[in-house]
C-alpha cells in the first residue's frame, strides 16, 4: 500500500521534467512546492564516498543552471501566499545560497520573500548533532541547504 493511502491521503503522482510545466501542469496553483533539486550530493559524501570522484568541476555549473531553471519554472505555479522550499544535499554555496540569491534578483521573483528562519547551509561538522541518539560526536550528520521562500499575497 502506498504511504499516502496508508495515511489516508490522496496524491496524484507524475513523472515529468518539472521545467516543462506545459506538459504536465493542469493550471491549478499549488499551495506549497518542495523543490528537492538535483545537486552534486556533496553533503552526503560520508555515506556515498564515491560521489567525490563522480563529479567534475563543470558538473557544478550545469547543476546550478538546472537548479535555476527549476526555480524559474516552478515559481509561477505557486499561488499567492504559498510557500516553496528549495533544498539540496550540497554543501557548496553555488548550489544553495548563490542560487536563491540569484533567483531573488530576477523580475519574476518580485513577490518573493525569503523566510528569515531558513538556516541556509548546514555542513556536516562535528558540532552538528549526531545522526542517531547516542552516536559518538565524530559521526556527524549530512550536509545540506534549504531555504523557505514565501510568495507574497
Amino acid at each position: 500500500m502506498p504511504r499516502a493511502a496508508r495515511l489516508g491521503l490522496n496524491a496524484k503522482l507524475q513523472v515529468a521534467d518539472a521545467r516543462q510545466t506545459a506538459r504536465w501542469w493542469d493550471g491549478k496553483p499549488f499551495d506549497a512546492i518542495l523543490l528537492d533539486a538535483p545537486c552534486s550530493a556533496s553533503g552526503i559524501v560520508r555515506r556515498h564516498p564515491d560521489a567525490r570522484w563522480l563529479r567534475r568541476p563543470q558538473d557544478i555549473v550545469q547543476l546550478a543552471r538546472t537548479q535555476d531553471e527549476l526555480l524559474q519554472a516552478l515559481w509561477p505555479l505557486l499561488k499567492p501566499g504559498g510557500r516553496m522550499v528549495y533544498a539540496t544535499c550540497s554543501v557548496f554555496m553555488a548550489e544553495g545560497r548563490d542560487r536563491i540569491d540569484a533567483f531573488l534578483q530576477r523580475p519574476e521573483a518580485d513577490s518573493a520573500l525569503l523566510d528569515a528562519a531558513s538556516p541556509g547551509h548546514l555542513p556536516p561538522l562535528l558540532d552538528n548533532p549526531p545522526v542517531l541518539p547516542g552516536s559518538p560526536a565524530s559521526v556527524s550528520g549530512d550536509g545540506f541547504y534549504y531555504a523557505l521562500i514565501h510568495r507574497l499575497p
